[in-house]
């Protein structure tokens, strides 16, 4: 399958979206998310984070597009946008395995 060339905007835009993925802590909390939507306050008992470190980091995957978000009176309450970020995820997984396997090869 062909792919046309990407813009210098278009590339811009996903290095944006690759960069918001570049932190451990986001993607610990995209991990936490796997299970379905979770408050606040369950995303800070699975992950152990703290309440400021979360939701920083929430904002920013909220604006990347990365999860969703809805307030039920108090509580706010996150879930994934999609499942296409855990496809990214799992591709990478899968290509860190490759790698991992091809060096036990080389190296015994």
């Amino acid at each position: 399958m062909a792919h046309k060339s990407l813009t210098p905007d278009q590339l811009r835009h996903i290095a944006e979206r690759f960069k918001a993925l570049g932190e451990p802590s986001r993607l610990e909390i995209l991990n936490a998310l796997r299970g379905g939507e979770r408050t606040v306050t369950e995303i800070l008992q699975e992950t152990g984070f703290g309440q400021a470190n979360v939701s920083k980091h929430l904002q920013l995957l909220y604006a990347a597009g990365f999860v969703e978000r809805r307030k039920d009176g108090v509580s706010t309450y996150y879930k994934l946008a999609d499942n296409d970020v855990l496809r990214l995820c799992d591709l990478m997984c899968g290509r860190l395995e490759k790698e991992a396997h091809a060096k036990r090869k080389v190296f015994g």
